[in-house]
């Protein structure tokens, strides 16, 4: 994959780019946004935009009335809200977009966005199924827009530091990498919001997804049915599979296998309990994440041959081999550590806001993004197929 700061957007760093795209913003450099679904992702999103100097949210798009309405009374009085993306893709005086719709939306809104001269902030996973990542490769080849995947962690500081060390060959010879991500829906499963369907486009909830009913916990429990997400391999490991791609310098498995069943959450179509297993060139990734459960949240261990590391959204440390008794469960003290920060997502935000103004690629670009979705995808094909995938 080559180096991993590169992406299909270099082409937009030229210096007469960015002075032509900076007379565009105005003098005052304002980026005037847009967001597109404005559910629970969203708010964070929309809030860390919002707070940044020199943007200005203009417009809201959703296809339920209540969530796009309290979007514009909590953001910008004042600004216009919409249930069909297409005509905020049609103002001429919006900048940039901020997706955060179901998966099987972020290709087909953000193609169109860059089509219409957008800059884009798009939720992870970029794509719905490995042909989708393909289509927005080809779609961006050559494209002179900004576009930031929702992978915070590459803009999260002790993300980054860790990586260093990784990259550094501080832990050694590494062939094992465990991940894993643990949530609780079990204990809230009987919460399903009351849905005002006479406030839906639900026809246009479902845009490319097959045609069907609406379903309550379809709507908005979407994560975890097939037409519109890709549970926990797209949702919680993608994340975590970016930073062991961007820590390895590797970017493509050899091949993927997973088990997994519905056994807390029998109404979901995705598996609740699962474990993937994916080959790459040199070491191996085991993921386990279940829902019925929350201690630990969600975990990477770097097993090497010097020493082991420990990394998450709280921070990481580093624990030398051979300074405890052979066998023993304990830890030594770590060698080197680290606490997070703040929240990466601001950072991240803030990351994409510079990019539009300056045109340099952004931390978490489509290249990167794509393969990571791809990863996902390849263990839910072997979940459902009941076989290994080759990569």
């Amino acid at each position: 994959m080559g180096d991993d700061r590169r992406t299909f957007l270099k082409a937009a760093a030229g210096t007469a780019a960015a002075a032509s795209y900076r007379r565009i913003l105005g003098a005052n450099n304002r980026i005037r946004l847009a967001g597109i679904g404005t559910g629970g992702r969203s708010a964070t999103l929309l809030g860390a935009a919002g707070k940044a100097q020199g943007t200005e949210l203009t417009a809201f798009c959703d296809v339920y009335e209540p969530r796009r309405k309290a979007a514009v009374e909590k953001y910008n009085p004042a600004a216009q809200d919409y249930v069909d993306y297409r005509e905020v893709l049609d103002r001429k005086d919006i900048d940039a977009v901020i997706v955060a719709t179901p998966d099987h939306w972020h290709v087909p809104i953000t193609i169109d966005a860059v089509e219409a001269g957008k800059d884009v902030y798009v939720e992870k996973p970029i794509s719905h199924s490995i042909e989708e990542g393909e289509r927005m490769l080809q779609a961006m080849a050559g494209s002179k827009r900004v576009v930031q995947v929702g992978y915070q962690q590459r803009s999260w500081e002790h993300f980054s530091a860790a990586r260093e060390i990784v990259a550094a060959g501080k832990l050694g010879k590494i062939t094992l990498v465990l991940v894993s991500w643990y949530q609780d829906y079990y204990r809230n499963r009987a919460n399903v919001l009351e849905v005002d369907i006479s406030k839906l486009d639900w026809k246009k909830f479902l845009g490319p997804a097959p045609d069907q009913p609406f379903v309550p916990l379809r709507y908005q429990r979407w994560r975890w049915f097939w037409d519109f997400g890709g549970g926990h391999l797209t949702d919680l490991y993608s994340h975590y599979c970016d930073v062991v791609h961007w820590s390895m310098d590797s970017y493509r498995p050899i091949a993927a296998q997973a088990m997994g069943a519905r056994l807390s959450m029998p109404e979901y179509e995705c598996p609740d309990t699962i474990t993937a297993i994916y080959e790459y060139p040199g070491f191996q990734i085991t993921h386990a994440g279940a829902l019925h459960c929350a201690l630990d949240g969600g975990n990477i261990v770097f097993r090497g041959s010097n020493a082991m590391m420990k990394l998450n959204r709280d921070g990481f440390a580093v624990y030398a081999e051979h300074t405890v008794p052979s066998e023993k469960t304990f830890y030594p003290q770590p060698e080197i550590s680290m606490q997070s920060a703040g929240d990466g997502t601001i950072a991240h935000m803030q990351n994409f806001l510079d990019c539009v103004r300056s045109r340099k690629a952004p931390n978490a670009g489509v290249e990167i993004a794509v393969a990571s979705s791809r990863a996902a995808h390849l263990g839910n094909l072997a979940y459902r197929r009941g076989e290994r995938v080759e990569g």
